[in-house]
């Protein structure tokens, strides 16, 4: 597997990255088998291991931590914090008082001395910026993070971030975590860009779309979310742009067949191959989600297949707006002044 620079850190990751969201209750339960699928992924060449305090409320760090016993320093290892991890109103954020209690958690129940990124998982509109990279700073100085970087932020965001970092002496994002798929492309237009421009790495989560480009959902199956099984606007039904990503996903699946390739390797590899995408985090349930991911690090998609790609989403487009993750407070009525 060919290694590739994150940001400008000097540090090389595979271009998969493994996505610990599904190990714990949350998905996957049996933490013989997912420390199995964590070690199949290591040994094909994943270097590279995401997860969070919030997953499975911090069993999904405990069963990586297992899992990297004897291993640890071959792996870059990345987790997140900011989700709420009790009622406790302080138990959450990117506050100082919360970060240095928690990132000690984290350390715990990943059995590690140190965190190699350490990430905010979204960005807080009531803390001040310079409030949450000084407290990482000081978690840097004292040998505990290696690295912070910051997950769905915004363009202006990311820009606001460095700039803080820049005027204040402080460590700074070396990272962003975007979701970014060929349903959803809107961070072309400004995130990718810009994380380009700041010298940034980029690990991309969702590269199928949350399910969609799995071929697990297609137009008239029994399969097909429904608005009861899924209540959440991005597998409502009954919205026109989830009826237009039925219709992409068919067209995407003949463009696969037609390339020789499964639907899950057409995806992942249109992700990998973006020159700002430093890797595609990919989280399975099973060892047979695993071993469909792993192919797409050797796919190379042609002009013509990329092309046909950009007629059915449009560069910059997210076909349902409901999958950003980020600049939807900004689009509310309250804060366009609405009553």
């Amino acid at each position: 597997m060919d290694y590739r620079p994150l940001g400008r850190t000097g540090v090389q990751v595979s271009p998969l990255c493994l996505g610990a969201m599904m190990f714990g209750p949350w998905g996957n339960d049996d933490r013989a088998d997912s420390i199995r699928i964590i070690h199949r992924a290591l040994d094909a060449g994943i270097n590279f291991v995401d997860t969070a305090d919030v997953y499975s409320n911090g069993v999904s760090e405990e069963i990586v931590g297992e899992a990297l016993q004897g291993r640890r320093d071959d792996v870059v290892l990345a987790t997140k914090f900011f989700m709420p991890m009790s009622d406790d109103a302080n138990q959450r954020g990117g506050s100082r008082r919360w970060i240095i209690r928690e990132v000690e958690n984290s350390l715990r129940r990943l059995d590690t001395d140190y965190i190699d990124l350490y990430q905010v998982h979204r960005p807080s509109p009531d803390t001040d910026v310079e409030e949450t990279l000084g407290a990482l700073t000081d978690l840097v100085r004292q040998g505990k993070i290696r690295y912070i970087g910051s997950s769905s932020y915004s363009a202006s965001q990311i820009v606001e971030a460095q700039w803080a970092s820049r005027e204040r002496n402080l460590e700074r994002f070396v990272t962003e975590q975007p979701p970014y798929s060929i349903l959803v492309r809107g961070i072309e237009e400004d995130v990718l860009p810009t994380i380009q421009r700041h010298g940034m790495g980029s690990l991309t989560y969702s590269p199928l779309g949350g399910g969609w480009l799995s071929g697990r959902w297609r137009k008239d199956a029994a399969s097909t979310p429904t608005s009861s099984a899924r209540p959440s606007a991005r597998f409502d039904m009954s919205n026109p742009a989830n009826q237009r990503k039925l219709d992409i996903v068919e067209e995407l699946a003949l463009l696969a067949e037609q390339a020789g390739l499964a639907l899950i390797e057409l995806a992942i590899a249109f992700v990998i191959t973006h020159p700002a995408v430093t890797a595609a985090i990919v989280g399975p349930r099973t060892m047979e989600q695993l071993e469909s991911y792993l192919p797409a690090t050797e796919v190379v998609l042609t002009a013509d297949v990329l092309d046909r790609i950009d007629q059915l989403v449009a560069p910059g487009v997210t076909v349902n707006p409901e999958d950003n993750s980020y600049g939807a407070a900004e689009l509310t009525p309250a804060a366009r002044r609405r009553p």
